[in-house]
């Protein structure tokens, strides 16, 4: 991938919505070529959505946890994220390998909120729960390129 490429990729992770005009100057095209660079990169799956990033405190849900679970019978653990997925508390779920099956990301108003999740995890997913509370986020969804402010890329 050319250098361009990546520093259009740092721009647009910084800002998703940065108009082609901005990503023009910022590298030095004009605006037509900054609108197909972004436009290939699109279509060769390097960028695959925009999104809006939502403030979880303005929506009342100020209590991160990461629950790990693990089904108490192995032989469904192939459905646990199809029970799971039916939670709009959980925002991320991981498979992984290790002592659990699966590491959730919860958003959740209140503890009193996370012990009703968990109660209902256990009963309908059927799985052992282990759980973690964040205190403070430091840093998250931190882009896999950085912009370099002299254009460069490591």
């Amino acid at each position: 991938m050319e250098t361009i490429d990546h520093h259009i990729l740092a721009l647009l992770a910084e800002d998703g919505r940065m108009s082609y005009t901005d990503i023009g100057k910022a590298t030095g095209l004009s605006t037509s070529a900054a609108q197909q660079r972004v436009r290939r990169l699109e279509q060769r799956g390097v960028i695959t959505s925009y999104r809006a990033v939502l403030s979880p405190e303005q929506l009342g849900r100020t209590l991160t946890a990461f629950i790990s679970i693990r089904p108490f019978d192995p032989a469904e653990d192939e459905l646990v994220p199809a029970v799971i997925g039916t939670m709009p508390e959980v925002t991320d779920c991981y498979s992984v390998a290790g002592d659990a099956s699966y590491l959730l990301k919860v958003q959740v108003a209140t503890p009193a909120e996370l012990d009703e999740l968990l109660t209902r995890m256990r009963l309908q997913a059927k799985v052992s729960t282990a759980t973690t509370i964040a205190l403070t986020t430091l840093f998250t969804d931190r882009p896999l390129i950085a912009a370099d402010p002299r254009g460069d890329q490591a």
